[in-house]
């Protein structure tokens, strides 16, 4: 165990794996599924629970919402269910507690924009991601990239593939900055083969792997940032959020 430190404090890193405040710090009576779905979909997650008799086992308490923890049953399966919030450091921070509780295998699911022309609702799996968020850093020494786990990422390529549903595989470009997409950053992201930006994926990649759990993603195109001159919002990807889903738990139940 070492205090690495750094004149710039995001490229400080402490491989104690003791912190102050640990994820079960509440002691909850709580212990969930293996498996989870962890999708970045909005309200969709609670629309979907309601509809599938869900149960809500418990309940994540955030300083500006409260997520209902699902279980929900899916091809004989009990599979935890979590809405996921935008952003590195919130999404993190849910999902190291949900990892606390029990959940040892996750697939995650959410909208990207696209940095090449590709077509809105374009599905894709990221094998490794680009480390332009803070979050990662507390999890894993520095690096440029954290790469995917293999076992999750086929399981994601197997789902899409039986349900015929064309996919690339990719290196997404992680950040923590929506108005920071420069012309010259998403040029220099390209250079380095990133062809789609989000604003999670690393630091999920950083937290699975420093807690020696499986996790892998699944990527839908929403906006377009392919023309650096002509920003294109499209539709958000919202016509993929069901399938998303639904493929999600598929993926979920098809890891070993």
């Amino acid at each position: 165990m070492a205090l690495i430190k750094h004149e710039f404090p995001i490229l400080e890193y402490d491989s104690n794996r003791l912190a102050v405040i640990s994820p079960t710090h509440e002691n909850l009576p709580l212990t969930l599924p293996n498996k989870a779905v962890f999708a970045f979909l909005g309200d969709h997650i609670d629309t979907y629970a309601k509809l599938h008799n869900s149960r809500i086992v418990a309940t994540f308490e955030s300083c500006t919402k409260q997520y209902p923890i699902y279980v929900t049953e899916y091809n004989n399966q009990q599979i935890c269910l979590c809405q996921a919030p935008m952003g590195s450091a919130a999404a993190t921070q849910i999902l190291d507690w949900l990892i606390g509780y029990g959940v040892k295998e996750i697939i995650a699911t959410g909208s990207c924009g696209a940095l090449t022309h590709l077509p809105e609702n374009t599905f894709l799996v990221p094998t490794k991601a680009l480390r332009d968020e803070g979050t990662s850093y507390h999890y894993l020494p520095p690096s440029r990239f954290v790469y995917a786990d293999s076992v999750a990422c086929k399981a994601i390529e197997k789902t899409l593939s039986e349900n015929g549903i064309a996919y690339i595989e990719c290196t997404t470009w992680t950040t923590d900055g929506f108005y920071r997409e420069t012309k010259e950053m998403v040029e220099y992201r390209i250079q380095e083969g990133c062809s789609v930006v989000e604003m999670e994926c690393s630091a999920l990649m950083a937290c699975c792997q420093f807690r020696g759990v499986r996790f892998g993603q699944m990527l839908f195109t929403a906006d377009s940032l392919a023309d650096t001159h002509n920003y294109q919002e499209r539709g958000w990807g919202k016509e993929s959020w069901s399938v998303a889903l639904s493929l999600c738990l598929e993926a979920a139940c098809n890891l070993p």
